[in-house]
């Protein structure tokens, strides 16, 4: 099936007809015979226009089938006009030189159209090989450069990965040491038969405790941290916050807030809102060598379609601003923008763990908001942290004094099935369960824990890692769901790949609790679950 494409204009390609071909020539003569047939038809209608079919029956030849082809329709035009048209027809006599002068007339013009078009489809050809040449060398480039920047990406990564690396390594092994060397005196000293083990213990535990912090931190940052949002006031918070970040930065330090009226409601951690603004506060300070003024100020802010800058992230909306403002020394623009990375630090060895502002960034960004930083040497830092606007109701007001100190105990009637792959994990867990006064079944995977929930055992809460292999908690859950609909559900886990996707109870807050967690954390989210 023949294609006409059309190349360029007054260009055809067809595939048939190649320049050159026998195929060519054989339409160059089909064309020219056609062109005869339709003078020969014709010509009771004309006078003294004798070759009227064969100049676009010639054009059309050498559009299609180029130079060889077009002079060889010229010359066939010649001859059957010759022939056929002029006087005395079927014969190749001429009557007087007139009839000479017009066929040579018209061989010659028809001679310079071929020329013309062959020409023009030359330059067209040339034009499409240079063209698809760029085009080629441009793809080439383009790829060549999305090699190099992916190149330059990847070293990035990697410089970051080392940094981050060297950073939690250092950390890590400093609390290490304080856990091992602590733990190591304390076993020594009770098979020596010695009772003085309480400061070796706590020192151990104060190390994992900021060990999990720094864990804590990391996930922030990576807006792997579950959070537990609940709707604020951001005035309240800051009022609230306001004697403890006296006693935070000392009397040196003068505090000035300004508060915006009618601030709308945010949704967001309060937790970990307090402490970014507690981070920010402490950075504040040490940028301004422990004397001068800290402004905390809130406002809102609506960012229209127009003005939607797609780097930051930030959706056109209503937002609510907080802002941290120091008198301090300020950052150059290159200091700057390695503010949030993590483990960059400007401090000196043992004041800081470049921690701070990449978990505020973190937490801020996890919470659908941004994080804005303006700083100019000798001036001084303002960082502002982005909220968007919560559409619902009011904040409600926050109990205090809700569980206070007190540890919550269960009793033997109420049964909690652990699901726990890790050995001392599930140990550890059910030790502490069973000191808090439950009644305690286990299982090493979701395998296990089905079959128990087959059986006629009460099983009050289901407490379930949910990284495992195999049957995951997610999936333990729906399944035991339909075993038991009114089994209550509590998850723990140290990292959730989607830890959003963690269902909530009473609305409000997320049924899990984070590894790692000691008995107080672990009798409390129990009995919440229990009770919820």
């Amino acid at each position: 099936m023949r294609r006409w494409r059309r190349v360029d204009w007054l260009y055809f390609d067809l595939p048939a007809a190649r320049p050159g071909s026998l195929n060519a020539y054989l339409i160059a003569t089909l064309i020219s015979l056609v062109a005869l047939l339709a003078r020969i038809a014709i010509d009771p209608w004309i006078h003294g226009v004798q070759f009227v079919t064969y100049y676009p029956a010639i054009i059309l030849v050498a559009l299609l089938c180029g130079f060889g082809a077009g002079f060889f329709s010229v010359a066939l035009a010649v001859l059957l006009s010759w022939y056929f048209i002029v006087q005395p027809r079927g014969s190749f006599a001429l009557e007087n030189w007139e009839s000479l002068f017009t066929l040579a007339l018209f061989g010659a013009t028809t001679a310079v159209i071929v020329y013309l078009i062959g020409t023009m489809r030359l330059a067209i050809g040339r034009y499409r090989l240079l063209s698809a040449s760029l085009r080629r060398r441009v793809e080439q480039s383009a790829a060549e450069l999305k090699s190099t920047q992916a190149n330059l990406v990847q070293a990035q990564k990697m410089e970051v990965v080392g940094q981050l690396t060297g950073g939690i390594a250092h950390d890590f092994n400093n609390m290490l040491a304080v856990v091992i060397g602590n733990l190591d005196i304390a076993h020594r000293r009770m098979k020596e038969g010695r009772s003085d083990v309480i400061r070796q213990i706590e020192n151990a535990r104060d190390g994992a405790e900021r060990a999990a912090a720094l864990t804590q931190r990391l996930l922030v940052f990576a807006r792997r941290q579950p959070l537990e949002p609940a709707v604020i006031d951001l005035n309240r918070l800051i009022g609230e916050l306001g004697e403890l970040l006296r006693r935070t930065l000392g009397e040196t330090i003068r505090i000035e807030s300004s508060l915006a009226r009618d601030i709308w409601p945010i949704s967001a951690d309060p937790s970990q809102l307090e402490s970014a603004v507690i981070n920010l506060a402490i950075n504040a300070r040490d940028a301004m060598g422990g004397a001068g003024t800290l402004s905390i100020a809130t406002f809102y802010a609506e960012i229209p379609e127009y003005e939607h800058v797609a780097a930051s992230g930030l959706t056109p909306g209503d937002y609510v601003i907080v802002s941290i403002a120091d008198t301090g020394a300020g950052m150059s623009p290159d200091v700057a923008a390695r503010a949030i990375e993590p483990f960059f630090t400007t401090k000196e060895v043992g004041r800081g763990t470049g921690l701070g502002l990449s978990q505020v960034y973190g937490f801020v960004r996890q919470s659908g908001g941004h994080l804005e930083i303006d700083s100019r040497e000798g001036v001084g830092t303002t960082v502002r942290l982005y909220f968007p606007r919560h559409e619902g109701e009011g904040p409600a007001d926050r109990d205090e004094a809700a569980n206070g100190h007190a540890v919550p105990r269960g009793s033997p009637g109420e049964v909690i099935l652990v699901v726990e792959d890790e050995d001392q994990v599930r140990r550890t867990t059910i030790d502490g369960l069973t000191e808090l006064g439950y009644a305690v079944r286990e299982a090493r995977s979701g395998v296990e824990a089905l079959a128990i929930l087959a059986s006629d055992l009460s099983i009050a809460l289901l407490f379930t890692d949910v990284v495992m292999p195999g049957l995951d908690g997610r999936q333990l859950a729906e399944r035991a769901l339909r075993q038991r609909p009114d089994l209550k559900i509590l998850y723990t886990t140290g990292y959730a790949p989607e830890s959003g996707a963690v269902p909530s109870f009473d609305g409000d807050h997320p049924a899990l609790l984070q590894k790692p967690f000691n008995v107080g954390q672990l009798a409390r989210k129990v009995r919440e679950m229990l009770d919820s």
